[in-house]
This record gives structure tokens, C-alpha cells and sequence, in this order.
């Protein structure tokens, strides 16, 4: 109880003074030495990946059968490639058309047009997301109305919707990488039973005439047909072929989110051509992800029918092909 003692012989006040000081330097040190011993938090630069949303690409695909079949040289097409166009740059990335006049099996003339979009263009590290958007003037592989055009839901408008709600995911989460996105045209005007090079003519003219000086990605996926109901995805052989690493990367990815059921651990040789083998001549490994139908050793039933309309697309297989390219993109 000294204390009213000290305060009144006005030692009080000194004392607090002195003791006030003691305690500033101690908290100053204490400080200096925090600084002086923390470690930098290092990031492990990978992103979480963003859940992606089925019913938003599910919309997509519909967006663009709503337009009708998308055969060039209809105002479907022109209409369908506006939307396209549209959506991609408001969700920031980079566009640009590609245009050709290019003739086909049957010696028609018509505007190619494959569209490009690029989301960090400046990235070096790069992955491509690739599909074709035209849809094939007649369904030739049906037993009724085989002159007439079809929906080409799942063969067509099924992969550009996945990789249009990637487009939209980068835009709200943005990846360490730079991810471009390749709308091919007249992939499917080729001549039945003809020769290969009646197809894909959107990808070889791409491959020939690359829309940036020394374009180049790590690899590629192609998205051919990937929303029809419980659909299986082998290993493609030309893919294994070409970029077996980028093939066990996606495999692997899909198994780990659960998907494993659709990303089947097997091989199959069922496609004798489609845009990913244009890409790999071009100088970038690319991969399909494409449905096999067990049961027709081949494409599924729908396959160039009039049956390939809404009513073969399957959200759940939309999310699991959505969702493991989401996962491969930012685990980069």
C-alpha cells in the first residue's frame, strides 16, 4: 500500500513515467524480433477448383438447338455463331472469327467460320478446349426422312455447351493458366463412306492456317458428343496415340472427383477421324472424349438420327465431363 505514499513525495509520476518506457521498449523489441523471425507464406500456386454447373451448360445446349439445326449457310447458323460470339466475350475472353471459303465433297461453296476464344492470352502455359458447332445437313443414318437436317444436340451443341460454362468458370475463378477455347465449323459435312478428308474442315483449315503465329497449348480435349445418358468414355485409341500423358491426366482427374464410371479404364479403336487428329498435325497434343456405345461396338443409336435432339441430354453426364475438365484446368 505504499503507492499514496509515493504520489505524495511526486515520485509517483516519474516512476509510472520510467516503467511506461520500459514497456514501450520491451513491445518494440518483441516486435522487431516477430519480424525479423516470420517466414514468408509460400502458395502452392494449384486453385481450388470451382464446382461446375450443369444446368448452366444444359442451357447452352439448348440455346443453340432453339436456333434449329446449325447447317452452313442457313440463318441458323449465321444466328447460332452470333450467340456464340456474344456470350464468349461478355464472359471477358478474347474473340475472334476465323473465315474461309471452303468447298465441300458435293462441290457446294460456303463461309467457314470457326470461332476462337482465348482467356489469358498472354499465358504461356496453355490448355485447349475444342468442339465443332455445325450440325450435318442430313440424317443419313436413320431409316426415315435421311435428307432431311436434324437437332445435333449431343453431336455438336453438347460440346460447345460444356466448354461455354468452362468459359463462364474462368471468368468467376481465374486459373493459373490460359485456356483456349476452339468452335470448329463444317466438322460434320462429310462424305459417307468417303474419304477422310471430306470431314473436319473446320480443323484443317485451322491446322493450316493457325489463327496466331506459333500458336501452341500443353494439349488439347476435344469434346465430341459428351452429354448422352449414361454415356462411356474409353480411352480413344487415336488419343492414347497422340498424347497418352494428356489422356491418363483427364482419366485419372475423373476417376479422383468420382466420375470413374463414365471415364471407363479401357481402350477402343472406333474412330477413324475427328478434329483432335488435325489438331495433333498442327503440333498440339489433343485428346477426345467422345461416347462409345458398347452395344454398337461404335457411336451411339442416335448417331447422326433425328433422334440426336434434347431428349438424349443428360445432365449428369454433362457434369461429369464439365466437372473434370474444371478439376484438370486448375489442378495446373
Amino acid at each position: 500500500m505504499a503507492l499514496p505514499g509515493l504520489l505524495k513525495n511526486n515520485i509517483y509520476p516519474a516512476f509510472c513515467l520510467t516503467i511506461f518506457a520500459f514497456l514501450i521498449s520491451c513491445e518494440n523489441k518483441k516486435s522487431t524480433d516477430t519480424e525479423k523471425e516470420s517466414v514468408p507464406v509460400v502458395e502452392s500456386g494449384k486453385k481450388n477448383a470451382p464446382a461446375f454447373n450443369s444446368d448452366s451448360a444444359y442451357s447452352y445446349v439448348k440455346a443453340q438447338v432453339d436456333f434449329g439445326p446449325r447447317i452452313p449457310g442457313t440463318k441458323a447458323h449465321a444466328k447460332c455463331a452470333d450467340y456464340l460470339v456474344s456470350k464468349l466475350k461478355s464472359y471477358g475472353l478474347e474473340v475472334l472469327v476465323q473465315k474461309a471459303t471452303i468447298k465441300t465433297f458435293d462441290k457446294k461453296q460456303f463461309t467457314l467460320k470457326n470461332i476462337i476464344a482465348s482467356y489469358k492470352p498472354e499465358a504461356q502455359k496453355r490448355i485447349m478446349i475444342c468442339s465443332h458447332w455445325d450440325t450435318r445437313p442430313w440424317a443419313d443414318a436413320d431409316v426415315k426422312d435421311k435428307d432431311k437436317p436434324f437437332d445435333g444436340a449431343n453431336d455438336g451443341a453438347s460440346g460447345v455447351g460444356v466448354a461455354l460454362e468452362i468459359a463462364r468458370q474462368v471468368s468467376l475463378v481465374s486459373p493459373n493458366i490460359g485456356v483456349d477455347i476452339i468452335y470448329f465449323d463444317l466438322e460434320d459435312y462429310g462424305q459417307s463412306g468417303g474419304e477422310s478428308d471430306t470431314w473436319c474442315l473446320g480443323s484443317q483449315y485451322w491446322s493450316k492456317n493457325l489463327h496466331k503465329a506459333n500458336y501452341y497449348a500443353d494439349f488439347g480435349i476435344l469434346l465430341d458428343m459428351v452429354a448422352g445418358p449414361n454415356a462411356v468414355f474409353p480411352k480413344e485409341q487415336n488419343s492414347l496415340d497422340f498424347a497418352r500423358f494428356a489422356v491418363d491426366k483427364v482419366w485419372k482427374a475423373a476417376d479422383n472427383a468420382g466420375y470413374g464410371n463414365y471415364f471407363v479404364n479401357q481402350s477402343e479403336n472406333f474412330v477413324g477421324v475427328d478434329d483432335h487428329v488435325f489438331v495433333n498435325n498442327a503440333g498440339v497434343p489433343c485428346i477426345d472424349i467422345i461416347e462409345y456405345s458398347p452395344t454398337n461396338r461404335g457411336f451411339g443409336s442416335y448417331h447422326h438420327t433425328h433422334e440426336d435432339n434434347m431428349s438424349v441430354i443428360d445432365k449428369n453426364t454433362i457434369k461429369a465431363v464439365g466437372q473434370t475438365l474444371v478439376e484438370v484446368i486448375y489442378s495446373e
